[in-house]
């Protein structure tokens, strides 16, 4: 007898391909309200655990509650006025660092031109725009900066998470049964794990780059600080991301030397920090491959902006967790997961 058409392995996969383009494209259109929802989701998760930690110490919920609050709107506040202040002392002299490193370029294509060498001037900027990566950081930054415009809505999000945040686990077990409670402590387990270790690692490494920068002498040395705290949330490229545009303003303002001297601070800075105590802290727990940690960061970043490559690991995470509950996603799960040997691949 021929399968019902419910039932035919094409059409499932056809039908969840189709649901997920669906929901990937509700997403981007509501990325709006989507974007600043997520991030409350995640500051709550952050938050959580010192609200709990303060209430296992006979605090009221009320008293907790408000002191984690007020904690949050001082670090938000902070990070708006140094943002803002910086970026915008940073936006008036863009252009002038443009034009320098415009001129740089020019330079250096007249040298070669000087030895026999044939270069068109008009290409060559083209194709080698070392002011663009500035312009790539700006938007980020940018972004980011309009983001913290609707920081009441986020703030308030955030109280009302928390005020759930004892009660929610109790909710999905009445929902469910119990069936799912592992797999939701298992997802907030390791997302929290993930951003309380990523955020400790990201403040070290902006405070030492603030210092590398205020050091040798580079201009606005508070932004660089941030950028680098920022950008070690997005995955692979977002160190890199983080020292170009220092290097750059170090070779248009204080010449070669210094700019090499910035360039080597940064790839110590990331060395350390990002290959050295980050593994050690953080272990295996985030359990994806580089190549799925690239190609989440690429996707959530088209998905949600700026903010979507700063959450880009956690939201992965999360999906590959839920995977990891039915049979049938299992590969899938497999497919995202770090390459791991088993005792079963270590016999064979």
């Amino acid at each position: 007898m021929e399968q019902p058409l419910v039932k035919n392995p094409g059409i499932q996969v056809l039908n969840a391909i189709a649901a997920f383009i669906i929901v990937v494209a509700g997403m981007k259109a509501a990325s709006a309200i989507v974007v600043p929802f997520l991030l409350a989701v995640f500051i709550s998760i952050l938050a959580a655990s010192p609200l709990l930690w303060l209430q296992n110490k006979g605090w009221p919920l009320w008293a907790a509650l408000t002191t984690i609050i007020i904690g949050v709107i001082a670090i938000m506040m902070l990070l708006v006025l140094l943002l803002g202040a910086s970026l915008d002392d940073f936006t008036r002299e863009l252009p002038s660092y443009q034009a320098r490193l415009h001129d740089i370029v020019l330079g250096i294509i007249n040298w070669a031109e000087g030895r026999g060498l044939e270069i068109s001037a008009d290409r060559a900027r083209e194709v080698f725009d070392p002011s663009g990566a500035i312009g790539i950081v700006n938007n980020i930054l940018g972004g980011i900066t309009n983001l913290l415009g609707n920081a009441f809505l986020i703030l308030f999000t955030i109280i009302f998470m928390l005020v759930e945040a004892a009660s929610f686990p109790r909710k999905i077990i009445r929902i469910t049964g119990g069936q799912i409670s592992g797999t939701y402590n298992e997802i907030l387990l390791r997302v929290r794990s993930y951003i309380a270790v990523k955020t400790m690692i990201s403040v070290a490494t902006g405070i030492c780059i603030g210092i590398l920068t205020y050091t040798i002498g580079v201009d606005f040395p508070v932004l660089w600080g941030i950028i680098g705290f920022l950008l070690n949330y997005v995955p692979t490229i977002g160190s890199i991301l983080a020292s170009v545009p220092a290097c750059l303003i170090a070779l248009v303002q204080l010449g070669i030397g210094p700019t090499i001297f910035t360039a080597l601070g940064y790839f110590g800075i990331n060395v350390v920090f990002g290959n050295l105590i980050e593994p050690r802290i953080m272990g295996r727990a985030m359990g994806l491959s580089t190549l799925v940690v690239f190609l989440s960061l690429v996707f959530w970043g088209w998905v949600l902006g700026p903010i979507g490559m700063l959450l880009s690991v956690p939201l992965t995470m999360v999906a590959k967790i839920a995977l990891e509950q039915n049979a049938h996603t299992m590969p899938l799960a497999i497919i995202l997961d770090a390459d791991r040997p088993t005792e079963q691949d270590q016999s064979a």
